[in-house]
């Protein structure tokens, strides 16, 4: 395991490449955009909110005057949304080179998606892996696939006969569990590209504790602790701020000693903090049974089939 110290620097150009990023308009999304377009690559912002996205990009652009920086609109927790977002992008842009599943939430009740799945793991995983699939025949030779996932994904557990969570739910269960799909999923998509003899990466970062907007609205005491100005002497140990947390993201897109099926994490104590470096999920991660089962569920939940 690497525990090489990385930063935007060590990473190679990105001209001539093109970046599409879920949720680029905000947090850990935004930080990646700014970085590959820094780097040199074509960005593409893909955000729920067209007018927040717009913001963005002009930020991008007083940081990256000479980045190329476009907008498609997408609602990951909506099916429609996501294959016509996956339309425009087909039609619009080259193949893509880089493909981030970074935009996410942390619903503060059970709620349901537009096509009735429970909202986080419709948005935060049935979404994505929609997105892969409408996607993944315009995937250049060498592309990578980045799923951000959290360490979360400890806590998270999947009942296959409780799918919708009718019967057992929690705000925190629900996202563990939105946060261990994506990883299971992101770790068969590595076997499954490889079976099929594509020159394509799927690869995992994590942000770690990263101060983000996710939590707003959430526990009192998480709200207070990640953002309340009193606590700022306290956070810089456990928490770390936007920029940091993106690095993982950055590091597993572009790194070019990366190999498929790998976990991008910080390096501190409990993965909370640190550099970005090679790290491990929980063995169930790479159960190839658990991810065959959670696979067809998507296939049938979402009706997309790939792979």
């Amino acid at each position: 395991m690497s525990d090489a110290k990385w930063a935007l620097s060590d990473a190679p150009s990105q001209a001539g490449r093109v970046a599409v990023i879920t949720g680029a308009n905000s947090g850990i999304g935004f930080e990646t955009a700014l970085g590959l377009a820094i780097l040199g690559a074509r960005v593409v912002l893909a955000c729920r909110n067209v007018e927040s996205a717009q913001k963005s990009r002009g930020q991008i652009l007083e940081q990256v005057p000479e980045a190329t920086v476009d907008i498609v609109r997408i609602d990951v927790s909506s099916l429609d949304s996501v294959r016509t977002a996956a339309a425009e992008i087909i039609e619009c842009f080259d193949p893509i080179d880089l493909l981030i599943a970074n935009a996410g939430l942390i619903a503060t009740a059970r709620l349901q998606t537009a096509d009735g799945f429970e909202m986080d793991f419709g948005t935060n995983f049935l979404g994505h892996f929609a997105l892969v699939g409408c996607l993944i025949d315009h995937l250049a030779p060498g592309a990578r696939i980045v799923t951000v996932g959290s360490i979360a994904h400890r806590r998270g557990q999947i009942d296959f006969d409780d799918i919708g969570m009718n019967h057992r739910f929690s705000v925190a269960s629900a996202y563990a569990r939105s946060k261990f799909a994506q990883m299971v999923f992101a770790d068969e998509l590595g076997r499954r590209l490889s079976a099929s003899g594509r020159d394509v990466l799927s690869l995992t970062a994590h942000p770690g504790s990263t101060r983000t907007g996710v939590m707003r609205g959430h526990n009192r005491f998480l709200v207070w602790g990640y953002h309340s100005p009193k606590t700022r002497w306290l956070r810089k140990w456990f928490v770390q701020e936007a920029p940091q947390g993106a690095l993982p993201t950055l590091r597993a897109a572009t790194d070019q000693a990366v190999r498929s099926g790998e976990i991008y994490g910080p390096s501190g104590r409990l993965q909370f903090t640190g550099d970005p470096i090679l790290v491990e999920a929980r063995n169930e991660v790479h159960d190839p049974v658990l991810g065959a089962q959670l696979w067809d569920v998507a296939e049938e939940l979402t009706a997309i089939t790939y792979l």
